[in-house]
């Protein structure tokens, strides 16, 4: 259990940072639904879907490929400067293309000209065209800020990470807050914050890693990283695909969908606000993944050499699901409870009241996120045996289930079928990354029992919507859901204490 221990306590400190910092971030989400409309907080949504897309192209694998070369210490700076250089010299390229496809990049995002959600919330940036130059600013400071972050935690600056991070969301959020409710900015707060923030963070970063950059430029390493990290770029565009195209599919609805789902008093403007904010409600079960992944990705590379490293990955496995389930029964169960929290000093709720009609999708995300979980799990093999190309075409696969599944679910079932596509994809993902992992890299895990926690975990859910306060008192919903809970905890506090207790004897794999 040593081991498990060390990434268990890098997972905390990340954990920490991560939940006070998305704690404070999250505050915004209440902040937004009660100063933006539906349909102008779709508008951030779309924007921020573009960044996570454009993101993988501003950076083509090199945080990967510094996490696997940077390891041998003697290199390291050399691997640092190399990759730096090349990440200045492609975003920047990017940054020259994007500007000359302005036009066509700028509509896709809601941020044409004339669009007239964008005048009436943008008050004090004229053009629209302003909102997309700043989007993209914050994707090149973003590239260069990247490397340095994987250097902290490839050397196990833990806590130096965690400040930075927290640095960068408190100004994100109070600059957001200024500038809105005193300077009365419009949605071009939100994405001024994030570039002063971003640009604040990138200037400590350099403070930290500053000897770094004393290594040598070095063609033949560049080729090296970029042969394992350019397989990032299909795979890392087919991720984003995932995770943002739900959004620009509920934008795109036809309007007897909407009117026929919701009601002639929506457009697809507007759900696609209320998909974004709901959406927001899954940040539990990501952010947990996210922590996990954060300290997961080096704390594999470093085991890979020893004897027992695939029999540490699997106890990291079922520890992960245990975790998860705790968190996807807790916010599965309480979701209309979560929702309704009040806000200090805002005189609002968590999400608005205008934003709850899309809460039945928050189970499906938040599985969803789960099974993401999983596929980072399952990718030990493809890092340590270098064949990133497998990675490439899992995420690849996942993206053609996406976009099949937007076009013929969304249409018929709006927000829901976007939820179920994303769920489909992610499990598709990680069964296919576990098959073909299996073969070149055999891990034994104990797939039964994790997937009997799942299984578990859905029907609690699940059983818990048969106590929705819309059908019964408040208080009565409450009590059942606290009394289904408290048990959920006891079985599954009951199969940690089975795997914290349990020693059986565990055969070698061989390759």
């Amino acid at each position: 259990m040593g081991k498990i221990r060390e990434l268990f306590s890098d997972t905390l400190v990340y954990g920490i940072s991560s939940v006070v910092a998305r704690f404070i971030n999250y505050l915004l989400v209440p902040f937004y639904t009660k100063y933006f409309d539906p349909a102008a907080y779709g508008v951030i949504g779309l924007i921020y879907g573009a960044i996570i897309f454009l993101n993988v192209l501003f950076t083509f694998g090199m945080e990967s490929s510094y996490l696997r070369y940077g390891v041998d210490r003697e290199k390291a700076r050399n691997v640092f400067r190399t990759i730096q250089v090349a990440l200045l010299c492609g975003a920047s390229l990017l940054i020259a293309l994007s500007w000359l496809m302005k036009p066509l990049l700028a509509s896709l995002v809601g941020l044409e000209p004339d669009s007239d959600i964008v005048q009436a919330q943008s008050s004090f940036f004229s053009s629209p065209f302003s909102l997309f130059y700043m989007m993209l600013g914050i994707l090149w400071i973003d590239a260069l800020s990247l490397v340095p972050f994987a250097e902290l935690r490839l050397i196990r600056k833990t806590w130096t990470y965690a400040f930075i991070r927290l640095f960068n969301v408190v100004i994100n959020v109070s600059l957001n807050l200024y500038l809105v409710i005193i300077a009365g900015w419009g949605i071009e707060a939100v994405l001024f914050s994030n570039l002063v923030a971003s640009l604040a963070a990138a200037a400590l970063l350099f403070g930290f890693t500053a000897h770094m950059y004393r290594g040598r430029w070095d063609p033949k390493l560049l080729r090296r990283v970029l042969w394992f990290g350019l397989p990032y770029i299909p795979a890392g565009l087919a991720h984003a695909v995932n995770e943002v195209l739900g959004r620009f599919a509920v934008n795109n609805m036809p309007h007897d969908t909407v009117s026929r789902l919701y009601g002639d008093h929506y457009t697809a403007d507007d759900m696609t606000g209320i998909f974004n904010a709901c959406y927001k409600m899954s940040v539990f079960m990501l952010l947990a993944v996210q922590m996990f992944r954060m300290a997961w990705l080096p704390f594999f590379m470093r085991q890979s050499g020893s004897e027992d490293a695939r029999k540490t990955y699997a106890e990291v496995f079922t520890w992960f699901n245990i975790a998860a389930a705790v968190v996807f029964i807790t916010v599965g169960i309480f979701v209309e409870q979560i929702v309704r929290i009040r806000i200090p000093f805002l005189d609002g709720t968590l999400i608005d009241a205008r934003y709850w009609s899309g809460l039945s999708i928050v189970p499906w995300l938040l599985m969803a996120y789960w099974f993401q979980g999983w596929f980072l799990n399952f990718i030990a093999g493809v890092f340590i045996k270098e064949k990133m190309w497998y990675l490439a075409g899992v995420t690849l696969a996942g993206a053609l289930i996406t976009i099949t599944g937007n076009l013929l679910l969304v249409p018929v079932y709006g927000m829901q079928g976007a939820a179920w596509v994303t769920l489909t994809c992610f499990f598709s993902m990680a069964m296919l990354m576990y098959m073909l992992t299996q073969k070149f890299y055999r891990v034994p895990y104990n797939m039964l029992k994790n997937f009997g926690v799942l299984v578990f975990s859905g029907l609690a859910v699940a059983f818990s919507n048969g106590f929705s306060s819309t059908e019964t008192p408040f208080f009565e919903s409450l009590l059942a859901k606290m009394l289904l809970f408290v048990l959920c905890l006891l079985i599954i506090s009951v199969v940690a204490y089975y795997e914290l207790n349990r020693r059986p004897p565990v055969k070698k794999s061989v390759n």
